[in-house]
C-alpha cells in the first residue's frame, strides 16, 4: 500500500499543515480526525488497513487530513468567538488545499467524506455547506451539535456550523437540490451515546425529502472496533456500485 506524507504551509491557518494520503488513484475519500485525532490517527487506528485491498486495488485513495480541534471548539481557555472563527479558518484549508488536491490528484470532479465521533460533524458539516464538492458521506457515531463547546455563546458563525441548526431551516434548492445527490450513510449504535444527534439528523434530512441510510446496530457502542466494520462496509457498497 503507497503512503505519502505531506506537510505544507496552509495560508488559511497560517501555520504548517500535514496530512497522509494512501493509493494511487481511485474515488477520493477524506476521514477527518476524533476530538483530539491527527492526521494518523486513522493509520493509527486501523481504519486504512480495513480497506488496504481496495486502496490497493485503485478503488479509493484515503486522505487524511490534521485536525485543528485543540485550536477551535475545545481550546477552552478562548473565548467562543475566537474558536468558531479559528474553526472557519480551518474548513477553508480543507476546501482549498485538500479537496482541490484531491480532485486534481485523482481528476474527480467530487470527494467523499468520512469521520468517527467529532470527525463525523466535520465531514457532515462540510457536506451540507458545500454540496458542489460532494459524492459521498459517511458519518459513525457522529457527534454532531456543537453548542455542547460554547456554553450559551451563540453567533451568526456557530449558526451556520450547526447542522443540527441550520438544516431544517434550509429551503434553498441550490442546496437542497445538491444534498438529494450525495450518497449519504449515517451509521451508529444502540449503545452510542450519540445516537440521538444521529437520530434527530436522520429527522432533519427526512424532513427535506433526502433519501439516506440510517443504520442502528444493535449492540453497538462508541468505539473503534465497531467503525472500522461500518467503515469497510461502506466503502465495499459504494465501490461496487
Amino acid at each position: 500500500m503507497i503512503e505519502n506524507y505531506h506537510r505544507w504551509n496552509s495560508l488559511y491557518l497560517n501555520r504548517d499543515f500535514e496530512m497522509l494520503t494512501f493509493g494511487e488513484r481511485g474515488l477520493p475519500i477524506i476521514i477527518f480526525p476524533t476530538s483530539g485525532g491527527r492526521y494518523y490517527e486513522a493509520k493509527d487506528r486501523e481504519i486504512v488497513n480495513s480497506v488496504a485491498d481496495l486502496i490497493d486495488d485503485g478503488k479509493i485513495i484515503l486522505f487524511c487530513p490534521d485536525s485543528v480541534n485543540n485550536e477551535s471548539w475545545y481550546n477552552y481557555s478562548a473565548e467562543p468567538k475566537y474558536r468558531v472563527l479559528r474553526h472557519i479558518e480551518y474548513e477553508k484549508c480543507i476546501l482549498n488545499d485538500v479537496i482541490e488536491f484531491a480532485k486534481h490528484k485523482t481528476g474527480f470532479k467530487k470527494v467523499g467524506l468520512a469521520g468517527c465521533s467529532f470527525g463525523a460533524y466535520h465531514a457532515a458539516n462540510m457536506t451540507f455547506k458545500h454540496p458542489d464538492k460532494v459524492s459521498h458521506l459517511l458519518t459513525m457515531g457522529g457527534g454532531f451539535d456543537i453548542k455542547q463547546f460554547i456554553f450559551g455563546y451563540y453567533d451568526e458563525n456557530c449558526y451556520y456550523n450547526n447542522p443540527l441548526d441550520y438544516l431544517p431551516n434550509l429551503t434553498d434548492d441550490w442546496y437542497l437540490s445538491r444534498i438529494k445527490k450525495i450518497n449519504i450513510s449515517i451509521r451508529t449504535g444502540d449503545k452510542d451515546f450519540c445516537l440521538p444527534e444521529n437520530e434527530r439528523l436522520s429527522s432533519i434530512l427526512k424532513s427535506k425529502n433526502v433519501d439516506h441510510e440510517f443504520e442502528v446496530r444493535q449492540n453497538t457502542g462508541h468505539d473503534w472496533h465497531w467503525w472500522l466494520n461500518m467503515f469497510r462496509n461502506y466503502i465495499l457498497e459504494i465501490t461496487k456500485l
